[in-house]
């Protein structure tokens, strides 16, 4: 390479710049990344005292796993999904929610041939390309519970218990859930014609989705968000007043279970979830907040429903009755109540490991096993020299104990042990380090 070239790949060394993570995908490290196991480790111990049991499904699917079941006319498979097409000229989505996912393990597994109903949480990474914003990105964490094989409305009943339970574990209080039926297959024709025929009298005043959720998913104009659509929902026609026999009893058994549990709740007659599979009982979970004014505002925390249709839309030859709901883990923690849970690993440090020497440092990390195997958890910085440096750590991190280790110890296999607030000092054996430590108040 001559020197013509050499200045050449050197400028244009200094004009590439160093890669930056994709928009709305962040990185989680340190205490954030530790929030998110608090988190999951309490949302999971709820979850398997009530009687769950894991389910982790593959970040990659065939994409009809929700295209089949999502619907037309669905924001999550019209805008935000992502999908791409392998070498091998498959069509595959990258997760944008847990409930097809378990339903296609529930089928593919022959979960229906187990003692019914079938438990399950999952928990992972879900993505959705959407506009970023707080508590919503485009890579997300979800925390899901799915109850699937029975209809009984008792079900209904343990997925809100639980997530309730979760909420208040979390750190939350004086939450409402509102609550509504969509009704069954038998019933919800007859509504889904009404609600059309209603909203085809406004067409003109209608956002622009509307005008399309009218044709594809009539159901999702009642779940619009837009300013101008809102003042139409009060007099739109009610699921409840379609209901069967069936559906009616059971919706009224639901409500039976909350008041027994002393659950808060509210009939929300413009409730529904906007995606093909869910049928009778939905719901969601409302925190309301007081703004500097003294008003009221009322936040979606999360939600779910029941999804009986499901199973036979993604093949199974009967109804797969289910029940369902997910937590969005970025969205919960932008609430100021949510607790900071420490995950079970984070135990606080009881000692300060301080190396001095090469010598020292040669023989530490032997130390450091022996202390582990005796589940002592030891804070230490090995690349610091200073004894002066690796004590005003220990300081600022408050540890009550610090094991120094210099070249003198490492050649008698001593350690001195340093109590940090009365500067007294012992020398024990390395052999009898940990039964010492363990014995420190």
């Amino acid at each position: 390479m001559n020197e013509k070239d050499i200045k050449k790949e050197g400028k244009a060394d200094a004009k590439k710049e160093a890669p930056i993570s994709l928009k709305g995908m962040h990185d989680i490290a340190e205490e954030a990344y530790y929030a998110y196991q608090g988190l999951f480790e309490k949302a999971q111990e709820v979850a398997v005292y009530y009687g769950f049991k894991p389910l982790d499904t593959p970040v990659l699917e065939r994409e009809e796993v929700f295209t089949t079941a999502h619907g037309e006319g669905t924001d999550i498979i019209d805008k935000e999904m992502y999908t791409f097409r392998t070498k091998g000229n498959e069509r595959i989505a990258v997760r944008p929610e847990f409930t097809a996912s378990v339903m296609r393990a529930y089928l593919e597994h022959g979960m229906q041939n187990l003692p019914q109903p079938v438990l399950l949480y999952s928990y992972g990474p879900v993505y959705r390309h959407e506009n970023p914003q707080r508590g919503r990105l485009r890579q997300f964490r979800q925390f899901n519970l799915e109850i699937l094989g029975t209809q009984k409305s008792i079900a209904d009943a343990l997925i809100i218990r639980t997530l309730s339970t979760m909420l208040e574990e979390f750190g939350f209080k004086d939450l409402i859930v509102d609550i509504n039926s969509m009704g069954d297959k038998e019933t919800r024709p007859a509504f889904i014609k009404e609600l059309t025929n209603y909203y085809k009298k406004h067409l003109d005043h209608l956002c622009k989705d509307c005008h399309e959720r009218i044709k594809t998913n009539p159901l999702r104009l009642l779940d619009c968000k837009q300013e101008q659509c809102q003042p139409f929902k009060e007099n739109a026609p009610s699921s409840l007043a379609y209901l069967s026999n069936d559906a009616r009893s059971h919706f009224k058994e639901v409500l039976q279970y909350l008041e027994e549990m002393a659950i808060p709740y509210r009939i929300n007659n413009s409730l529904v979830r906007g995606l093909d599979y869910y049928s009778r009982t939905v719901f969601e979970v409302i925190k309301v907040d007081v703004d500097e004014n003294g008003k009221e505002k009322e936040i979606t925390i999360t939600g779910g429903g029941r999804y009986d249709y499901l199973g036979r839309m993604m093949g199974s030859k009967k109804d797969v009755p289910a029940v369902g709901t997910a937590l969005g883990f970025e969205r919960i923690m932008m609430f100021p109540e949510c607790k900071t849970l420490a995950p079970r690993i984070m135990k606080p440090p009881k000692v300060y490991f301080i190396q001095l020497g090469f010598e020292a440092k040669l023989k530490s990390l032997c130390i450091m096993e022996v202390l582990r195997k005796a589940r002592i958890p030891v804070h230490q910085s090995v690349a610091k020299d200073s004894l002066s440096a690796q004590l005003a750590i220990a300081e600022k991190m408050e540890v009550p104990y610090c094991i120094i280790f210099g070249q003198k110890e490492a050649m008698d296999n001593t350690v001195i042990v340093r109590n940090m607030s009365t500067h007294s000092q012992d020398t024990v054996k390395i052999d009898a380090l940990s039964d010492y430590i363990k014995h420190l108040k």
